[in-house]
């Protein structure tokens, strides 16, 4: 099989593979009992390099990348709850079993397979042996002189190949993870004294936002930018009005297509979190996070509001938050929206009456995670009024009327177009809440945290996110002047690139921040 599953064709199975010739001719010199023995474990092994393919064409298609043998088994478990919140539980335990059935029958349909052609190579082998010899100077002969048949090699060592790469997966995983333990110990500022820990924000309330699946495809793609362009040109003209300018740019998310969290910890770390290992290790360190910063310099008091958090969430000390709000403490009422529990428009409205709008002796710096631009994008919140929110119940006829996501996730086309759909009504809830209830003393940091699946964003996109900063204060904008990021909400195609973890010192850099490094 391919390794992924936009080059699955007829062509890439018409093919000579030269490790079924190299196992016939094994076969054909061994004795009935070990010959058996090997036949049965051939095929246990040719059927979990089935699975193995499966997963990295699944994983491409999703992630971006290939299935790692070390780290991703646990998210398995995540992809059941996405299709369980996506589709309902029973459709989800149905496709579950029937995976698990689909799974066992391979693998006991390739060992009986590959004993059964063992017994007939035994039975003719004097027509075998011939065969195999012809066999093998036919793959010989395609390899050397690179025969194709519609545009595929004839010769074939994909299992090889997929076993070797595996292998060396494994362990350059097992590397990365002792190397990335003394990165993660070196930071730059993180023997910085609290005082001089961004001074030039200092009664500012920061909040740091993420959206979902916000990426460069949203505003470069011919389906989805037309709608997500004109939002953010209106947008940038309302926050205009209202006395806020902004200034936007890109980053290289370290991840593509889900695990959020990598992005997350990537931009607010400094370090390139690029799986789910590297996470564990930098959640277990004292590495200084930016939004530990502000908490570190004594000037502010912190906080997260995290509607996809659902469970307990001992990440809340590495990001250096005193409250955290999860799905279950904001008070909602109303219907899921698919995978996300709450409306954003809902979200930042409760982060206003619970955090922003209250008064407080320091300072806020808040973490805000905006949810309802998660895949499968059906059905999509609209905006209400203000007024109107309540406790979410006013959600109920429009998550009724909205898209099934059975029938978004059906159609590439629809997913493209309810995602554009989705990213104009995060960025409008967020511009809008700006416009509504800051204040002068109120700076913006909003991006994405990676690109939508390569169906909605493309086999070949780039992993670029758009951040913004919006603030009234100009100096606070001047401080980053030199940075060539464009005016606005919509970074010019042409602005810089930066990976996401250059972010994290970057910032600190430009709002005064004395790097006092601390090594490990």
């Amino acid at each position: 099989m391919p390794a992924t599953i936009v080059d699955l064709g007829p062509a890439k199975f018409f093919r000579l593979p030269g490790e079924a010739i190299v196992g016939a001719a094994i076969l054909l010199a061994l004795p009935r009992k070990p010959r058996v023995v090997l036949a049965a474990a051939g095929g246990v092994a040719l059927a979990a390099l089935t699975v193995l393919n499966w997963l990295d064409m699944g994983f491409k298609q999703y992630l971006g990348r290939t299935f790692n043998l070390v780290l991703d088994w646990s998210l398995l478990g995540d992809a059941q709850s996405y299709l369980e919140d996506s589709l309902g539980r029973p459709a989800t335990l149905a496709a579950t079993a029937g995976l698990i059935v689909l799974v066992l029958l391979l693998f006991a349909a390739s060992a009986y397979a590959v004993v059964r052609l063992s017994n007939v190579l035994a039975r003719h082998s004097a027509t075998a042996t011939r065969g195999t010899l012809i066999a093998g100077v036919v793959w010989i002969t395609c390899s050397s002189f690179g025969v194709q048949l519609a545009g595929v090699p004839l010769a074939a060592d994909s299992a090889a190949v997929t076993l070797q790469s595996q292998t060396e997966r494994v362990s350059n995983t097992l590397k990365d993870e002792a190397e990335f333990q003394k990165v993660a110990k070196v930071d730059a500022f993180g023997a910085t004294p609290p005082d001089q820990l961004v001074p030039d924000l200092r009664g500012k309330d920061m909040i740091f936002t993420f959206i979902e699946s916000y990426g460069r495809s949203a505003i470069e793609d011919p389906i989805m930018a037309p709608g997500v362009d004109k939002t953010l040109a209106v947008r940038t003209e309302a926050l205009k009005k209202a006395g806020y300018h902004a200034k936007s740019g890109w980053l290289t998310s370290a991840t593509y297509g889900g695990s959020s969290w990598l992005g997350h910890s990537t931009s607010l770390s400094g370090l390139w979190v690029s799986n789910q290992q590297r996470y564990r290790t930098v959640m277990a360190s004292d590495h200084l996070s930016l939004t530990k910063v502000f908490k570190k310099s004594g000037a502010w008091d912190t906080v997260g509001v995290m509607p996809g958090v659902q469970k307990a969430w001992p990440e809340q000390s590495f990001f250096g938050l005193d409250k955290v709000y999860n799905a279950f403490e904001l008070g909602y009422k109303g219907p899921k929206f698919s995978w996300s529990t709450m409306p954003d428009q809902y979200t930042l409205e409760q982060f206003q009456q619970r955090v922003h709008g209250k008064k407080h002796d320091k300072p806020m710096m808040s973490e805000v995670i905006l949810t309802s631009s998660h895949q499968p994008w059906g059905p999509i919140p609209k905006m209400v009024g203000w007024d109107e929110l309540g406790d979410g119940s006013v959600f109920k006829g429009i998550e009724a009327a909205g898209n099934k996501p059975a029938d978004v996730i059906a159609d590439t086309t629809k997913s493209r177009q309810e995602y554009g759909k989705s990213i104009q009504y995060s960025v409008t809830a967020l511009t809008e809440w700006l416009e509504r209830y800051g204040s002068k003393d109120t700076v913006l940091v909003f991006l994405g945290d990676h690109q939508p699946i390569a169906r909605v964003s493309g086999n070949h996109a780039s992993r670029d996110v758009p951040i913004s900063i919006v603030a009234k204060d100009p100096k606070v904008l001047d401080k980053i002047g030199d940075w060539g990021w464009t005016d606005g909400l919509r970074p010019a195609h042409d602005a810089p690139v930066w990976k996401m973890n250059l972010f994290r010192d970057r910032f600190l850099t430009a709002y005064g921040s004395t790097p006092h490094p601390k090594k490990g």
